[in-house]
């Protein structure tokens, strides 16, 4: 089958989560999903060590968060368990004093629950051997965090339900867009496919495809971010809180033993198969090692992946408004995982005509910018 109802270009988190509501929606629907690589979420996606952090990405994501929280904690029926409990622990250094009090000021304002740790209680931590006694002065809790199963809920989400699934068309890059007749002739390396909508899901590749389409760029800029995988003496604590410096210069969790570290970088970059940057990696370990005892015994492994934004860092959701039958699903950066639920059922309402679940107006695509 060539023709459907609605055609999604790029199927990582966004375009599958956005196919996965439009079925649950209205299950008679034909949705094809085109990837342009031979698995979906290879640039992006597949590459996330997703935590569910309620105060991530500031006031303009917090809403898209919430509303994904109960999604989360009760899956409907295909995803299994997507949530297990790790509450989240902001440090902040000597070089940062009043850090603290500005994560505290911003979790207020966006009414994020949280709690205070005095020296005493941050000692007592599974972090607290682990910190230099500068660095564990005080500190910030966020206990509602949770490690997210990244593979079961982009799984679940391109299975469809129980009544549907999309259908899903591999090593297909999108080469041309042409629009007669009220419906879209798309080019593909796979072959021709037509719809009456297209849904540019295509993340950093989202204002090439638009292009491509004859609209006009929403300044959807990709940034690097980057991973190291580290082996310590003595190991991370398998209870080990998600640590994360409040002026944003790294985080690291455990895994399986051995210790995920970022350097929260948002380098500008293109669209491509990215990897991460030796002097990245090296910063982020020196920082790591002024700000802990234990000792980095060596770098197992690193990557990096593409965090792809609009200007204005809120994603872009709705119809083009100058292009018809051209839809915006793109712009969720680092919390697109997170955010997936609700905004996978955000935009199907928008597509179908329907009654959004919670205010679109943030995050339409025809927005000023």
């Amino acid at each position: 089958m060539t023709d459907f109802d609605v055609a999604i270009i790029g199927a990582g988190i966004a375009g599958a989560s956005t196919a996965w509501a439009l079925l649950e929606a209205a299950p008679g629907l034909r949705v094809a999903l085109i990837e342009m690589e031979a698995r979906p979420g290879y640039h992006t996606t597949g590459r996330s060590a997703a935590f569910w952090v309620e105060s991530y990405g500031g006031p303009g994501i917090v809403p898209l968060s919430r509303a994904s929280r109960g999604f989360f904690g009760a899956p409907p029926a295909g995803f299994g368990p997507l949530l297990s409990p790790r509450p989240s622990l902001i440090i902040a250094g000597p070089d940062d004093p009043d850090g603290l009090d500005r994560m505290a000021a911003e979790f207020a304002a966006s009414g994020v629950a949280h709690r205070w740790l005095d020296g005493d209680a941050m000692a007592a931590l599974s972090a607290g051997p682990m910190l230099r006694p500068q660095w564990r002065q005080r500190g910030l809790v966020e206990d509602d965090c949770h490690d997210i199963d990244v593979a079961a809920l982009h799984q679940g989400f391109l299975r469809g339900t129980g009544a549907a699934r999309p259908t899903l068309i591999t090593d297909a890059e999108v080469t041309g867009l042409n629009r007669a007749g009220g419906r879209w002739q798309i080019a593909t390396r796979a072959g021709p496919v037509t719809a009456p909508i297209i849904v540019n899901a295509a993340g950093a590749w989202a204002d090439r495809v638009a292009a491509l389409a004859g609209a006009a760029p929403r300044g959807v800029q990709p940034l690097r971010r980057t991973m190291a995988v580290l082996r310590l003496d003595p190991p991370p604590p398998p209870d080990l809180m998600v640590v994360m410096e409040a002026a944003g210069r790294f985080y690291f969790k455990p895994d399986g033993g051995r210790l995920w570290l970022s350097p929260h970088d948002e380098t500008p970059d293109v669209p491509h198969d990215v990897r991460p940057d030796e002097l990245d990696l090296a910063q982020v370990i020196d920082r790591f090692e002024q700000a802990t005892t234990v000792k980095v015994l060596r770098l197992e492994s690193s990557w990096a992946g593409l965090r792809s934004f609009a200007p204005d860092r809120v994603p872009l959701f709705g119809f083009d408004g100058a292009v018809d039958g051209l839809f915006w699903c793109a712009g969720q950066g680092g919390f697109g995982i997170q955010t997936a639920p609700a905004a996978g059922r955000l935009c199907a309402a928008l597509l179908l005509g329907r009654t959004p679940p919670l205010d679109p107006a943030p995050y339409l695509a025809t927005r000023a910018l």
